[in-house]
């Protein structure tokens, strides 16, 4: 059974359609949602998201905080960021990750700056080589 799932940047409306499962990055690991599921509202990580639809095709997508809520059979995802992983080009992720790895770290902001500059760049790397 299906259920409606809304994706929202602040840019445009990404998706509203029926899905059977998402599979989305909570700020402490992978969370999946199905159908019925009690109410739910989390903060989201970054990295995939997974959208299964009901003709049993997946899409991926990489995102980037924000929050989900789950709410009578409603999945609303707000996030900064979600771009389709056939969006992603390598090459320009693979520039990310190595201008992250050579940011010199200075202070503590600056160390958790790179850290999540790293992380972002290497999520879009693996997600955009397995499309």
């Amino acid at each position: 059974m299906a259920f409606q799932c809304i994706v929202v940047t602040p840019e445009h409306q990404v998706l509203d359609e029926p899905i059977t499962q998402a599979i989305v990055p909570g700020h402490d690991g992978k969370v999946g949602i199905l159908t019925d599921r009690a109410p739910l509202l989390l903060k989201l990580g970054l990295g995939e998201m997974r959208l299964d639809l009901p003709n049993g095709q997946k899409r991926f997508y990489y995102v980037e905080g924000g929050v989900a809520q789950m709410k009578g059979n409603r999945l609303t995802i707000l996030t900064q960021e979600a771009t389709p992983a056939a969006n992603i080009d390598v090459e320009s992720a693979r520039a990310e990750l190595a201008e992250a790895e050579a940011r010199r770290i200075t202070d503590q902001a600056s160390y958790e700056e790179r850290q999540r500059r790293l992380a972002r760049a290497r999520a879009r790397i693996e997600l955009a080589q397995r499309r």
